[in-house]
């Protein structure tokens, strides 16, 4: 069975009125999805599901729709706030997304398959996208065992400014203990140093392995959102503010003993913009690969 793949887009475009006006670096205009989406199914991802936000979809249908007919199956489905089990209800001050737990969740109805999960505006690199392919193509549809791709820390830094990092904790089998938020993660002249929770700057090891959202689950997986949901419901829908992350679901099961996460380390550099100063840097390395021989000239 081939896997698929969720991409969490449904903040994409919103900055800008727009999915046509998202940050391009390719030479003919290719954004960094178009660049994952062109891994992965180079990987072997046969279905490319798109999480958006509903008034998105004719713009999304335009852009990817076209360039992507032949080559997947593409489906879209919507994170919005009224996406809700029964008896619940979105307080109407609410603005915020639910999260990305949620917005994995919606995903449901379009997979049936092990599927990886990617955010829309990260650079990922090749070799990740087929370790992913590589791990899900060995799991059930009913497994409980999951999988992150681990980026080594020093390769998902900006120059720019501080960022902020899920460091796993990792036991000697290779699997996910916990992942620990850490905020203010900067280069301080060759070494690495994030802030406690009391302002004070810590060393940190360049060589730790951090998540960048891209995981791997089965179908199972959707039956504990489900669950885990409503549990986060009960406690927080009235919370403006509070969002359903992976962490919190991925820390639940893992506490329980229902699911075992797998880190599996990657070799690849991980590139986003996090600042503006990171734009012209990452269309140079786009440039880069593609002299190197990695992409063609023209994406599609």
């Amino acid at each position: 069975m081939k896997p698929s793949l969720v991409i969490l887009a449904a903040g994409m475009g919103s900055r800008y009125g727009g999915v046509k006006q998202i940050d391009q670096f390719g030479p003919n205009g290719e954004t960094i999805l178009d660049y994952s989406i062109y891994d992965a199914i180079k990987a072997g991802f046969e279905k490319i599901v798109f999480v958006i936000r509903r008034e998105l979809e004719s713009s999304f249908k335009e852009v990817f729709g076209a360039k992507l007919k032949n080559r997947a199956d593409i489906h879209f489905v919507f994170q919005e706030l009224d996406r809700l089990p029964a008896g619940f209800s979105a307080p109407a001050e609410r603005k915020k997304p639910w999260g990305t737990a949620h917005a994995v969740l919606v995903a449901e109805e379009a997979v049936r398959e092990p599927f990886g999960v990617i955010n829309a505006d990260d650079f990922y690199g090749q070799t990740s996208f087929q370790i992913l392919a590589d791990f899900l193509r060995t799991q059930a549809v009913d497994g409980n065992e999951y999988a992150i791709i681990g980026y080594r820390l020093d390769k998902t830094l900006s120059k720019h400014g501080s960022v902020s990092r899920g460091v796993c904790q990792v036991d000697a089998q290779g699997f996910l203990q916990k992942i620990v938020e850490r905020t203010k993660i900067y280069w301080k002249g060759q070494n690495i140093v994030f802030l406690d929770e009391n302002g004070n700057e810590q060393a940190i090891d360049g060589s730790v392995l951090v998540s960048m959202n891209m995981m791997g689950y089965t179908p199972k997986f959707f039956q504990y959102l489900n669950e885990y949901f409503r549990r986060f419901l009960e406690e927080h829908v009235n919370d403006v503010k509070a969002e359903f992350f992976l962490t919190w679901v991925l820390d639940g099961l893992i506490n329980s003993g229902k699911a075992k996460v797998k880190i599996i380390p990657t070799n690849e550099e991980w590139f986003g913009v996090t600042y503006k100063e990171d734009k012209p840097v990452v269309k140079e390395k786009i440039r880069q690969l593609i002299a190197a021989g990695k992409y063609p000239e023209k994406l599609w």
